[in-house]
Order: structure tokens, then sequence, then C-alpha cells
């Protein structure tokens, strides 16, 4: 079953610097616009064909990674160019290529200057996020993560909206910050550990709980900034408003999943005792981030805004599941925030569609939509449908699941909060009602209604490119909400695996091993 496993073939290095090699290609020998999106669309095609043996040779009964690369790399500090995925970051591969084909396909017309540099700007961002779910080495993991700043920096600043500098500088000035704490943090765990950068020693190496806690705060800070969690959340409705559609869509549906990522990756298994400890923590900022979020994003008149303040809501679910411990929480976590890529990501395409014809995201100027352009607004309803977590679409089984195993945690999450996990599952429900609220609320106001602004008269209806981009979101909302079952076997062994080592302690584990020293000194 694991051919590319057998015949040793570097599957993932080839996944990641496939299209930076597009983007060198692109860079030298094409000219011409139309010639630059062909050949920017041939990369990400071919990348994506080449993630596809990841899920199809994948074995879904091991927790161990899977097409592992292992090259010395900088041989004095111990630093490995190791790859490798499991059930956890191999379906975020797959994610980031197929939304990077999406994203190219929607830019087709409405980016006309600079066409070429556009391109090779998404190509490179591509290798970066697929670097960061495949690295296996700290220093490697943390190379592609700050590599990623680059290119959506000068997608928002270049290609964004009116206030593109100021919303550039923000992302950039809080993600940066995050990640210099992140930084410290692995190279305290390099010099505890015994001087490597191995992911998977840092997982089995016993750290203290002293040092647990303050290196769990350092990469929570980075990772909160990231998903992005509250109060630290207000670089992404800046960055969505000013970006263009392409760039907000990869940034809705891939990089703010690099976040949650790294608790699951980081946090849990490497630091288990203080993940425990600050379960009540990141439970309160969740609860925030589902409620008072969504209430925020009710007062949105900008529909890019109103998303991205949806989407802060949706990942405190994400967050909540993952430190209540529990199989089913964990898995709607991950199945969340897959689902979250598709209906986040066309959401933010349907906004493009409108803006490209009237140029405008204020709710207030649409109206009757429905009457010009009846394909586009039952295309929207979909995924209105999905992001209210309509049972039958895909949004629906993440937060069902997350809801379930938050009602039922597993003993070391309630031993850590002060009340029972029933009414924080109540407290999280109220966010369906919520997003039901300001996302119906959006749709009416845009679609429905007379017609009777003389601009919205001019709209016209998708054509084939526009409604081709969206069939393959619409078929995957509409399959995995009906038969999630292949995505959740993928992930369930590590699932598993990754409670076990959250639920473990360390301190107990470090304690064996003072006791076995002296006995084998002795």
């Amino acid at each position: 079953m694991q051919l590319y496993n057998v015949l040793d073939f570097p599957i993932l290095s080839l996944s990641i610097f496939l299209p930076t090699l597009g983007a060198l290609f692109i860079w030298l020998f094409v000219r011409g616009d139309n010639a630059v999106r062909w050949s920017a669309l041939a990369v990400s095609v071919a990348t994506f064909i080449v993630t596809l043996p990841l899920a199809l040779s994948f074995d879904t009964d091991t927790a161990h990674m899977q097409f592992e690369e292992f090259h010395p790399w900088i041989q004095a500090f111990n630093v490995n160019y190791q790859l490798g995925v499991d059930g956890i970051s191999m379906p975020f591969i797959l994610l980031t290529s197929l939304l990077t084909i999406i994203c190219i396909v929607s830019a087709w017309e409405c980016i006309r200057e600079r066409v070429k540099e556009y391109m090779i700007a998404f190509l490179i961002l591509e290798t970066t996020l697929i670097g960061v779910f495949a690295s296996l080495d700290a220093v490697l993991f943390y190379f592609f993560w700050e590599a990623m700043l680059i290119p959506m920096y000068l997608i928002i600043g270049v290609w964004g909206g009116k206030n593109r500098v100021y919303a550039t500088i923000k992302f950039f000035l809080y993600t940066l910050a995050g990640s210099v704490l992140m930084l410290v943090a692995i190279l305290a765990m390099y010099f505890k550990a015994g001087h490597t950068f191995s992911l998977l020693a840092f997982m089995d190496y016993p750290f203290d709980f002293t040092w647990q806690f303050w290196i769990w705060i350092a990469f929570f800070i980075a990772f909160a900034v990231k998903v992005p969690m509250w109060p630290v959340h207000t670089w992404l409705p800046d960055a969505h408003t000013e970006a263009p559609t392409a760039g907000s869509v990869i940034l809705a549906g891939i990089l703010l999943k690099m976040g949650a990522y790294g608790f699951l990756r980081f946090s849990l298994p490497m630091l288990p005792d203080a993940s425990q400890y600050f379960v009540p923590f990141v439970v309160v900022l969740s609860l925030i981030a589902i409620v008072y979020i969504s209430f925020v994003a009710m007062m949105q008149k900008d529909m890019k805004r109103l998303i991205a303040y949806s989407s802060i809501a949706h990942m405190g679910f994400v967050t909540l599941g993952t430190f209540m411990f529990t199989q089913q929480a964990m898995e709607g976590a991950l199945f969340g925030m897959i689902s979250h890529g598709f209906v986040a990501a066309a959401l933010f395409l349907c906004v493009g569609v409108m803006y490209d014809r009237l140029h405008t995201r204020e709710i207030g100027d649409y109206g009757g939509v429905v009457n010009v352009m009846p394909v586009f607004a039952a295309v929207m309803m979909v995924f209105c449908m999905a992001n209210v977590a309509l049972p039958g679409a895909s949004a629906f089984i993440g937060e069902i699941m997350v809801l379930i195993g938050t009602f039922n945690p597993s003993d070391i999450a309630q031993a850590n909060l002060a009340v029972s996990t029933k009414w924080i599952a109540i407290v999280a429900t109220t966010s369906i009602v919520l997003s039901a609220c300001y996302t119906l609320w959006m749709y009416k106001r845009v679609v429905f209604g007379d017609l009777t602004k003389d601009t919205v008269k001019t709209m016209k209806d998708m054509n084939i490119r526009e409604f081709g981009y969206f069939v393959p979101l619409i078929l995957l909302v509409v399959w995995l909400g009906f038969y999630p079952l292949p995505v959740l076997d993928v992930m369930h062994v590590s699932a598993s695996h990754l409670i076990d080592q959250a639920t473990g302690s360390k301190l107990d584990a470090a304690a064996a091993l003072a006791q076995a020293m002296p006995a084998a000194h002795h």
C-alpha cells in the first residue's frame, strides 16, 4: 500500500518545492500575462497531483510519521532536513494545494497589474505553507513559518485595498512578535533536550513543569496570534478587508489553521502538563471568541469584515475542542478546520464575485441580487447555510463533535475547570444561533429584496470560470457533510495518539527517569 515509502520517493520535498521551481521558471522564461496565468495554473495543478498520493497511499492504521525524509543540514548544531506527515498534518497539505488552484483561477481577471509577480508570490506562499505542515525539525518549521510572512506581506501590501499599507504592517508586526517568542522557546528546548531540534525528540523528552510553563506561554502567544484568538485578533479583519480576494481565501483557508496546528504539534504533545494546567485559560478565551466575536460580527457593514469575524468565532470552536482532551472533540476540531477552509474560502470568493462587478463590499450597497444573478444567489446560499452549521454541511460535523466532546470531556479537562463543561457546551452552542443571525442577515440584505439600485441592475451572473471554482467547494462541503468518514478515518489514530500524549504526564516520566539514572550509574 505504501508504494512511495517503499521506493523512497521524496514526495514531500517535491510537494514543497515544485511551486517554487515553477515560480522560478515563470520568472525567467514566461512572458505575457496570459502565459503567466496559464503557467501558474499548470504548476498549481501539478502540485495538487503530486500531493494526492499522500492521501491515496496513506496508512490509516498507524500514528507514526509517514513519507519521512531525513538529511543532515547544519551538522554543527544538529539541524536536519526532516519531513514527515501523520493524520493530523496530511489533510492540511491537500487543502493547501487545492485552495492554491482556486486562488489562481479566481485572480484570473481581477489582477491586471504585475500579474507575474502576483502569481510568483502565490506559488512561493504555497511552498512555505506545505513546508510548515511537513516539517519535523524545529528550525525547518520556523524557517517556513517565518518565510510565509514575505509573500503574504506582498500580496496584501501590493495588490490590496486603499488601506493596505496599514493592514500589512499590522499583520506583519503581530505575527512577527509572536514568532520571536516561538524562536526563544525552540532554542530553550534545544539546550534542555540535549542539543536537538527534532520535534519527535521534543515530544519524548521529560521537561519539568517550570520549563513547560514558560515554554508553553511563549508558544501560546505565537500560535494565538496566528489563530487568531481574542484579544490578539484585531489584525485579521484589517488584513481580510484590504487583501485581494485570493489573499483572503488563503488567509482564512490555511493561515489561520497554522496557529491551531501549532497547538497540536507543539503544545499538547511536548508540554502536556502545562497544557492541562492552562485548560481554564484557553477555554475562557475560546468562549469569548465564540460569543463576543459573534456579536461583533453582527455589527459589521462590510461583508469581508463580517466573514473575518465569523472566522475568529469558528476558530474558537477549534481551540475549545483541542483542549478538551477527548477523541470526539479533538477530531471535531481537526475536521472543523478542514471544513472551515472550504466554507470561509467560498464566502470570500462570493464577496469577490460581487466586488469585481460593483467594487464595493458594503452590505448597504446591494439588495435584490437574486433578480440579476440567480445562479450566484444559489451558490452563496449553499455556503451561508454551511457557515451556520446546517445539518448536511461539513461545518455541522465538526461543531457537533466539539460540542459532544465538551459535554462529555476527559477527566483531566474537567478536573482543571471550576465549572461543569456542560455549561461550557451550552455557552458554545449559542454561537450556532448567533452565526445564523449575522450570516442570514447579510444574505437577506444582499441577495433578497427589491431591485432598487441602478448599479445592482447592471450586474451580470457568474461566468463559467467563476462557477467552475465554486464546484469543487460545493461538492466537498456537501459530501463531507453527509459522509465525513474518509477524513475522520485519516485523523482517527493520530488524534488518539495525540490525546495519549496530551493526557500523559512528563512529570511522572521525569521522576521515573531520575530514579532509573542512579541505579543505572551504580
